[in-house]
């Protein structure tokens, strides 16, 4: 697997970036043709967590298989590599969190996802004409960009995994230090009610997989596509994973 994945900019459409889909690829579906989403120019960043909760998550190999579609792997994915790797997994924790539906799958299929999985990088950054933008599931656990960058590259800390795919320090202590060397870092993993930005770094996870809705932000322009941008607000109380 190649943990970390730099994207070229899109000269021809726009980029928008997504938070948690969770399984819903049919409420991301319609809120992609809400905003005329054109797959012939257009692309679409997903900040991980594709799978687990929703009716739709044996979809995800077909929207990975879609050339414009990238996602970086969040901790739900993660979680079904572990399970099949044989790592340490609290499984009723697992299942709360939505994993009966990959649980229950015959092992061949549990292998065409986790295959799939490991793929996905744990960071990703996209080229745009205003500056480099950087996606991970959840958090930094470094304040500069590219020393995580080389890191990943480099190394596979299980540690440094862990921030980027687990952290909710960020949110929780509302911490606004940026992150240096990208112009903006987006992140999901934790629901919030609006897309909430703190320094230069921005959640995108409002919900869509559950009673929320799912926002798009244009990562040339760092604007709300949909829906249109309200207030920030407190975060969502939280499930475990």
């Amino acid at each position: 697997m190649s943990r970390f994945r730099r994207v070229a900019a899109n000269p021809l459409g726009r980029d928008l970036a997504v938070g948690d889909i969770h399984g819903h690829f049919g409420r991301l579906v319609r809120c992609l043709q809400a905003v005329g989403f054109n797959p012939a120019v257009d692309r679409l960043f997903s900040v991980g967590d594709l799978v687990d909760r929703g009716p739709l998550s044996h979809a995800a190999l077909a929207w990975l298989d879609l050339p414009w579609f990238h996602a970086v792997q969040g901790n739900h994915e993660a979680l079904a590599v572990t399970y099949l790797r044989g790592g340490r997994l609290d499984l009723e924790m697992y299942h709360a969190a939505g994993g009966g539906w990959f649980l229950e799958l015959p092992k061949a299929e549990q292998r065409r996802f986790v295959e799939r999985f490991e793929q996905l990088p744990i960071g990703m950054e996209v080229e745009s004409a205003a500056g480099l933008i950087g996606l991970l599931h959840a958090d930094s656990p470094f304040a500069d960009w590219p020393v995580l960058r080389s890191w990943l590259e480099l190394d596979d800390d299980p540690e440094v995994r862990e921030v980027c795919q687990w952290s909710r320090r960020r949110l929780k202590e509302g911490d606004t230090r940026p992150v240096h060397g990208i112009r903006a870092l987006l992140v999901g993993h934790t629901p919030v009610l609006q897309v909430k930005q703190l320094g230069n770094v921005w959640h995108l996870d409002t919900g869509g997989w559950a009673s929320g809705h799912f926002s798009l932000l244009d990562l040339a322009t760092l604007e709300l596509v949909s829906p249109a941008q309200g207030a920030q607000a407190t975060p969502r109380p939280t499930p475990s994973a």
